[in-house]
């Protein structure tokens, strides 16, 4: 198993359980202890776990775009409150937009007015939210569910055949060199799909993710029209982001 994979199935396990022992995850991976520990090292240098006696524990586990059952907005929620209103500035009667799966685009979903409007979204969070808003178009993808999320080849396939005006997306992390990546492969695919096929890319991610890098890059900052995030981002980051040609919207 190549240590991408290796890891991906690690936080897997650790967004299951919380935390993990060594041991345990060694019996699972079917790989040495030392192996683990050198997979953890390289985690925690990530910011995704942090190492305790034995094993390890999540770092953040509400920053990974898969979110847990229960209260999932709990964490960070002024700064979650405060990028959805500058997407609302963004979305207008008739729009057709995408809401990627996440705890902020669930808030956009939730601020929204209910008018005349196409939504595409693969969050079970996100549909609930926008069903009983009758005039908002619904669209779901298919494909399997991951917690919260669909994904899957038949969800890629079918967003990529749609005119997407406006695609809001989520990630668990936002670095200058290494741009919008999250930690499992199953929604890569998912989010590339949102990227290639929107005529518009934002990516709402709260100042918390910046300077951070997970596992698997899915967008350059190339290819993001828009950055929202919150006015907690310190005027430096501002500033050397925009320096790079960042259109990021802050306060």
């Amino acid at each position: 198993m190549n240590p991408i994979r290796r890891h991906e199935m690690i936080m897997e396990v650790m967004l299951n359980q919380k935390d993990v022992t060594v041991n345990e995850l060694s019996d699972k991976l079917q790989v040495t202890g030392k192996t683990i520990r050198e997979d953890l090292s390289k985690l925690e240098e990530q910011g995704l776990i942090m190492r305790v006696h034995g094993g390890a524990v999540l770092a953040q586990s509400d920053q990974f775009g898969i979110l847990p059952s229960k209260d999932p907005l709990d964490k960070y929620s002024e700064e979650k409150s405060e990028i959805a209103l500058r997407a609302l500035a963004h979305i207008a009667k008739d729009d057709i937009i995408a809401l990627d799966g996440g705890s902020t685009t669930l808030e956009i979903a939730r601020r929204l007015e209910n008018m005349p409007l196409t939504v595409i979204t693969n969050d079970v969070y996100i549909i609930s939210e926008l069903v009983p808003k009758d005039n908002i178009r619904l669209v779901v993808p298919g494909g399997y569910r991951v917690r919260n999320m669909l994904a899957g080849p038949e969800a890629v396939s079918y967003v990529q055949k749609l005119n997407i005006q406006k695609a809001f997306l989520s990630a668990t992390a936002v670095h200058i060199e290494h741009g919008l990546s999250i930690y499992t492969g199953d929604l890569i695919d998912f989010k590339q799909a949102l990227v290639s096929t929107a005529r518009q890319v934002f990516a709402a991610c709260d100042h918390h993710k910046f300077g951070h890098t997970a596992l698997r890059t899915f967008a350059s900052l190339q290819e993001v029209d828009v950055l929202l995030t919150d006015s907690g981002l310190a005027p430096e980051t501002v500033e050397l982001f925009r320096k790079a040609g960042v259109n990021i919207e802050c306060g």
